[in-house]
């Protein structure tokens, strides 16, 4: 069935499921967004007064959902995804009681104060279903699964996950202690903080699953089973060595249990686990992402070409501008571009060229 505001859904959902699977299907995959024509301009809704009124505030999230969705063309395989957005009100380090401060673009954790001692108290974490943030979570999921449709797709989620989550608990300097005094304490959180993370997702899927088959998390990617994009933004400040000896048990517990992965390498100084994820059989894709401030991904040729003759999907955010010039370098299998352009015709020109652009390139 396709959607109000996806007309080619149907297609677009074979082109994805192709994508996962590594296989060819004509051109690389490309989202692309633009600005719908013929739509006449309007105002968004009236944003609360508060960060804490618009963040918590599900009338006015689903008025500005509608207002997004009504503007915006979703050009080859990207997706009208319904979510409450992610400032981190919704995240497992919240939802395990972490103090958040929010503004009007996104929110800062604070640590845990159960975990101010100098061990991990891990076992004593534990999700209260009873609490104002998890309540919240079940609410913005039910409302995404009516407002969603026949018209979008529902988020699941799942903001934090491997290393992250306790980062946000523990707060980033006594992790970075804990790494070096206590390993095994934290190798033994990690454990169960992701067979929380685990149960947490099912709680949610088996929601968001109501509205539409599959999952989209907060990557906006849809994949036809359980998928999810999987990260950990704390590993840019440690070496390999210790990313494998204490995190990578957990990550590995995480990719068993999702049907399909795509790993969020987020800052350059994280691009040094690549070659680890680049191993992993159960990952499928990675995103390269050299951070603000940075050169844009193509300036790391050499890393995309790396992670493509690994056999694993790619996921990049680049101009429209640069769409020919990946192409020219990159093989179009397994290779998903996310841009965006000033209009709709732009948008469905860019598509029709890559289709020529695209060539199933020996990786390497």
């Amino acid at each position: 069935m396709d959607l109000a505001y996806k007309e080619d859904w149907s297609e677009a959902k074979q082109r994805l499921r192709a994508w996962w699977e590594h296989e060819n299907f004509g051109r690389c995959g490309l989202q692309v967004c633009a600005p719908r024509a013929g739509v006449p301009p309007t105002p968004p809704p009236n944003r609360p007064a508060t960060p804490e009124a618009m963040w918590y505030d599900l009338d006015y999230q689903s008025a500005l959902r509608e207002w997004e969705f009504q503007r915006t063309f979703y050009g080859g395989e990207a997706v009208p995804v319904w979510s409450g957005g992610y400032p981190g009100h919704t995240g497992h380090p919240v939802l395990l009681g972490c103090p958040i401060d929010l503004d009007f673009t996104t929110g800062w954790t604070h640590p845990h104060p159960a975990l101010a001692g100098e061990s991990i108290d891990y076992k004593a974490l534990k999700i209260d279903e009873n609490s104002k943030a998890f309540r919240f979570l079940l609410s913005l999921l039910r409302r995404g699964v009516r407002e969603s449709s026949g018209k979008s797709i529902p988020a699941v989620g799942m903001c934090c996950g491997v290393g992250m989550t306790l980062d946000a608990l523990r707060g980033t300097e006594r992790l970075l202690f804990d790494c070096v005094d206590r390993p095994d304490e934290v190798r033994a959180a990690e454990r169960h903080l992701i067979d929380q993370w685990c149960r947490l997702y099912d709680r949610c899927h088996e929601i968001t699953r109501e509205a539409a088959e599959g999952s989209v998390d907060w990557f906006g990617l849809w994949a036809p089973g359980k998928g999810g994009g999987v990260q950990n933004d704390f590993s840019y400040m440690i070496s390999p060595k210790m990313y494998d000896e204490i995190f990578l048990p957990a990550l590995l517990k995480q990719l068993d249990f999702l049907d399909y992965s795509i790993y969020h390498v987020d800052g350059i100084g994280s691009f040094v686990h690549v070659d680890t994820l680049c191993r992993l059989p159960r990952l499928r894709a990675i995103q390269i992402l050299p951070g603000e401030g940075k050169p844009g991904p193509l300036h790391y040729l050499p890393l995309l070409k790396k992670v493509q003759a690994a056999g694993k999907n790619l996921w990049i955010l680049i101009g429209p501008q640069e769409v020919e010039a990946a192409l020219t370098e990159l093989s179009a299998r397994g290779l998903m571009i996310v841009t965006w352009c000033a209009s709709e015709a732009e948008a469905r020109d860019l598509l029709k060229q890559a289709e020529g652009w695209s060539k199933d390139r020996k990786a390497g």
